[in-house]
C-alpha cells in the first residue's frame, strides 16, 4: 500500500438484538463443546447465530486445520458477503488463515455491506485482508473457543460494549502500562500478532505501518525469535514512518524485563512513542482493540483515546 492509503476505514454498524451473525473458522478446528457454549453466549445477547460448516469440521485433511482450504475459504467468503450477517466471529486461531486467504477472491466480492470481523492471533491475517481489500474496521478481540467467551467475563464484556454501544467506549486504559519510549502520537490503528504481520509481508494483504498507531503482541516466541520477527518488520520497510507503537502481551516469550529491553532495542529508534503492558493479546483477560480507526496514543499517561465511536 502507498503512504496515503493508511486512512480511517469504514465503520460497520453496531450490533443490536435480533441481528444475525456468522461463526466460521479459517484456522484450526474448534472444540465442539466450547463452540456450543460460545453460541449460547452470543444468543444471550439476542443475536441469531449461524455456525458455518468449517467451524464444525474436525481436522480434515490435516488435524490442525478446520476442514480443507476450499471449505474455509468458501465459508469466509459467505460470512463476508451474505447480506444477512452483521458480524463475523472467527471461531479460533491456531494456524491456517494464510492458507484460507489463498482461496478467497476479494475482487469478485464487489462491495458487500460492511460488517465487523472479530478475532485475534492467526486472525491477524484476516483483519489485514479485510482492511486492505474491503476497507472495513475490524476488532482484535476474543474468539468463541476460549475460556473467557462468556457473559460476565472481562474479555467478553469488553467486546460486547464495543459491538453494541461503541459510543460509550471512548478509549482504553492499561493498569500495567510501561512507557518504553516517551511521547504521544495520532494515527490510524493497525497491527496484531507480530509473527502473523511478518508472515504477511510481500503479500497483497500486508498493510504497512507508515503514519499509523501499530499494535503488537505475540505468544510462545523465544526472545531470539521475537528479535528475528521485529528485525524482519524493520528490514522490510513495514515499520518506516510508524507514528506510535502499543505493545500488548508477550506470553511465553521470556522474562518480561528481557522482552522490554528487546522492544526498546528494535523499536526505540523509530522516532515513535512506545507503550508496553497493554492487556490485549494472549494469556490475559483481554480488552478488545479496534483496527482501522483514528486514535491518540499517549505513552507518558498510558492512555489510548479514540477519535469518535469505533463502529457506526
Amino acid at each position: 500500500m502507498t503512504t496515503d492509503q493508511i486512512a480511517a476505514l469504514t465503520r460497520p454498524p453496531a450490533l443490536s438484538p435480533g441481528d444475525r451473525v456468522a461463526v466460521t473458522a479459517a484456522s484450526g478446528p474448534p472444540r465442539a463443546a466450547e463452540l456450543e457454549k460460545a453460541v449460547a453466549a452470543l444468543e444471550t445477547l439476542g443475536l441469531i447465530v449461524d455456525v458455518l460448516p468449517s467451524a464444525r469440521a474436525a481436522g480434515i485433511p490435516l488435524d490442525y486445520l478446520a476442514g480443507d482450504d476450499a471449505l474455509r475459504a468458501a465459508d469466509l467468503t459467505t460470512a463476508l458477503t451474505d447480506p444477512r450477517y452483521r458480524a463475523v466471529f472467527m471461531a479460533r486461531g491456531g494456524y491456517g488463515a494464510q492458507r484460507t486467504l489463498e482461496g478467497v477472491d476479494f475482487a469478485a466480492m464487489g462491495t458487500p455491506a460492511p460488517r465487523t470481523l472479530i478475532g485475534y492471533s492467526d486472525v491477524t491475517a484476516l483483519i489485514e485482508a479485510v482492511a486492505t481489500h474491503l476497507g472495513w474496521v475490524s476488532l482484535f478481540g476474543p474468539m468463541p473457543v476460549s475460556d473467557d467467551f462468556a457473559p460476565g467475563a472481562y474479555a467478553f464484556d469488553s467486546m460486547t460494549r464495543m459491538l453494541f454501544t461503541p459510543a460509550e467506549v471512548t478509549g482504553l486504559t492499561f493498569p500495567a502500562a510501561r512507557t518504553l519510549v516517551p511521547g504521544a502520537a495520532e494515527g490510524i490503528t493497525l497491527g496484531g500478532t507480530a509473527s502473523l504481520l511478518c508472515s504477511s509481508l510481500s503479500t497483497p494483504t500486508s498493510r504497512p505501518a507508515r503514519g499509523g498507531i501499530l499494535f503488537l503482541e505475540d505468544v510462545d516466541e523465544e526472545p531470539y525469535r521475537l528479535d528475528r520477527i521485529l528485525t524482519q518488520l524493520r528490514r522490510s520497510g513495514y515499520l518506516d514512518g510508524v507514528a506510535g507503537i502499543l505493545c500488548g502481551t508477550f506470553t511465553g516469550c521470556g522474562d518480561p524485563a528481557e522482552i522490554d529491553a528487546l522492544l526498546v532495542d528494535r523499536l526505540g529508534d523509530l522516532g515513535a512513542p512506545v507503550l508496553a503492558g497493554a492487556d490485549i493479546g494472549h494469556g490475559v483477560p483481554m480488552q478488545t482493540f479496534p483496527v482501522g480507526v483514528r486514535a491518540r496514543l499517549d505513552a507518558d499517561a498510558g492512555t489510548f483515546t479514540f477519535d469518535g465511536p469505533v463502529l457506526a
